[in-house]
């Protein structure tokens, strides 16, 4: 099993290294899982809302404890719970949750934007993200 930093520095999104390094272990073959992240990294496709690294650890969490009976509601709390712990944590450790302040509030859906990304190294606060997501949701599980 590889770890999400690995899967990131090999070039998956933010999304995909986290959700990648959960997937066989709770059930899910690793390629369909990187598909199901694809669009998740850089915030959603680029929107910078919530940071991707969060979207694949609360996908991971979902995978592991989701609900899939419409009988059990309790399911659905325990996941509910899991994901509010991890989102409390994400922000104690980074300060927000959401890509585009994590990053300063570049827009990465832009030429420009994209540059300054590269010229400020801040592909480093991204593989901080994913370190971050991935202990808390190893915790978790």
């Amino acid at each position: 099993m590889k770890k999400a930093t690995d899967l990131f520095e090999a070039g998956f999104s933010c999304s995909q290294a986290v959700f990648g390094r959960f997937a066989e272990e709770n059930g899910l073959d690793y390629d369909t899982a990187l598909k199901i992240a694809s669009g998740f990294g850089a915030g959603m496709a680029r929107n910078e809302e919530v940071c991707g690294a969060v979207t694949g650890g609360i996908m991971a969490l979902g995978l592991r404890y989701g609900r899939t009976s419409d009988t059990d509601s309790s399911a659905t709390y325990d996941t509910y719970e899991k994901v509010n712990e991890l989102t409390k944590r994400f922000v104690r450790e980074n300060g927000s949750y959401i890509c585009k302040n994590l990053l300063g509030g570049i827009d990465l859906k832009t030429d420009q934007g994209q540059a300054e990304y590269a010229e400020r190294g801040l592909i480093k606060v991204c593989e901080r993200c994913v370190k971050s997501a991935e202990r808390i949701v190893e915790s978790l599980m």
